[in-house]
């Protein structure tokens, strides 16, 4: 693992792959990578195959300590990779697509960020030990330590701190034109490398870099690391057009367009809101003692429904219950004038608040049962029918029936006991 093909399994594969028109090797700058494939381009030379080299070598976290040329190539090559292979499609020859490789190559700078180390199964233990509360800046791609470690900061901070030491060493300023890879090393999730990727996106707008295509995902992995690489690749329209180039590689994300603007279109017409009556009806205050009873209970059964729905679902009822307790209490004063308009802003507020399926079910029943009550006088028995027709909402919402096991069982004979207490 994270060892250099020999040098017959390289000449192998050049003999496998190559034409008439011959190979190009881009290989990463380790000392291993460039004797291996620089002995089996000499052999497949001597053999009458024409072969190129191109050495990469993005890491700018080498910038102080070692020159240029003998920097590590990172997960930078994947887009040199997409360079030469859209040149090679187009039909140019070996010399023309080493040209465009190299001077990819020369246009690109990466930088990586570890938050834990990752373990090579044949030791059998991770590569570094970090402590409580440390990254490791500046890492390569064979699961090896950075350049230096520092404290755990916000991936905002991370994301500058690399993107500074990039378009510095790149010299990227106000006017360039860039494409942004976002890597994962493996085990990083989708969401947190959308943070970085939301932050760098912003970082090069501040500084007037216009990011033509922007990709994010596991490129270059170092097996399970938890961490990110950023690279920053200048290009013109040529170098866009062989990025651009459709591929049948299955893990290409595809051609990364960056939406620079964002439209929000309004709905045709935006939910009521009830301001209220200025003089409260005389039930009210009964109505809004019942809401906050609502409300207090939710809170003392936070932890319980956490704990049922850990085994039942995703564990989140308790949090989200809580959230719609704390809307409850928020609402002002002039929402509890009316019966229609104290459950109209109940349902709105809960329809905001509580998350996943309870929302909607809470926030549809309650908003039935205002309009029901909007035109009833609000005696006993409109109340009863409020809450039998809020309880049909939920079970058209949800296409529940009584005996499915869902909260519609509870509801329901709610309903049928206080409408039958009603009416005897």
């Amino acid at each position: 693992m994270f060892t250099s093909p020999s040098t017959d399994a390289v000449l192998a594969a050049i003999r496998a792959v190559s034409g008439t028109a011959g190979a190009l090797l881009i290989v990463k700058n380790y000392t291993g990578d460039r004797l291996n494939f620089g002995l089996a381009a000499e052999l497949a030379r001597a053999e009458g195959i024409p072969t190129e080299v191109v050495v990469v070598a993005d890491d700018v976290s080498l910038r102080e300590t070692v020159e240029p040329e003998r920097r590590r190539g990172i997960a930078g090559v994947v887009l040199v990779h997409k360079v030469a292979g859209a040149a090679a499609a187009a039909g140019a020859s070996l010399a023309e697509v080493a040209r465009e490789a190299s001077e990819a190559a020369a246009a690109l700078g990466s930088m990586g960020v570890a938050l834990g180390p990752c373990t090579v199964p044949a030791a059998g233990r991770p590569g570094f030990t970090l402590g409580e509360g440390e990254v490791e800046l500046g890492l390569g791609i064979h699961g090896e330590q950075g350049v230096r470690r520092v404290a755990l900061q916000p991936a905002d901070a991370l994301a500058d701190t690399m993107l500074s030491t990039i378009v510095e060493d790149r010299k990227v300023g106000r006017g360039d034109r860039v494409a942004l890879m976002v890597n994962g090393l493996g085990g990083t999730p989708p969401m947190e490398l959308a943070i970085v990727t939301r932050r760098a996106l912003a970082f090069l707008a501040e500084r007037g870099v216009t990011v033509e295509r922007a990709w994010q995902g596991t490129f270059l992995s170092a097996l399970e690391m938890p961490g990110c690489s950023l690279t920053l690749l200048k290009v013109d329209d040529a170098r866009l057009a062989r990025l651009d180039a459709p591929t049948e590689a299955p893990a290409w994300p595809g051609r990364g367009q960056v939406v620079t603007r964002r439209q929000v279109v309004p709905t045709r017409a935006a939910l009521p809101t009830v301001k209220g009556h200025p003089k409260p009806q005389p039930m009210m205050p009964r109505v809004r003692a019942a809401a906050l009873a609502v409300a207090d209970a939710w809170d003392a059964a936070e932890a319980r429904l956490t704990e049922l729905d850990s085994k039942a679902g995703d564990g989140d009822l308790g949090l989200s219950l809580a959230r719609g307790a704390a809307a409850i209490r928020a609402l002002p004063e002039e929402a509890w004038a009316t019966p229609s308009g104290a459950l109209t802003e109940l349902g709105q507020a809960l329809r905001r608040n509580i998350g996943g399926s309870s929302g909607p079910f809470y926030a549809t029943a309650l908003l039935r049962a205002a309009r029901f009550l909007a035109s009833k006088p609000a005696d006993a028995a409109a109340w009863a029918k409020a809450f039998e027709v809020g309880v049909e909402a939920v079970s058209e919402l949800g296409g529940a029936k009584p005996g499915d096991r869902t909260m519609v069982d509870a509801l329901h004979p709610a309903a049928v006991t206080l409408v039958r207490a009603v009416r005897e």
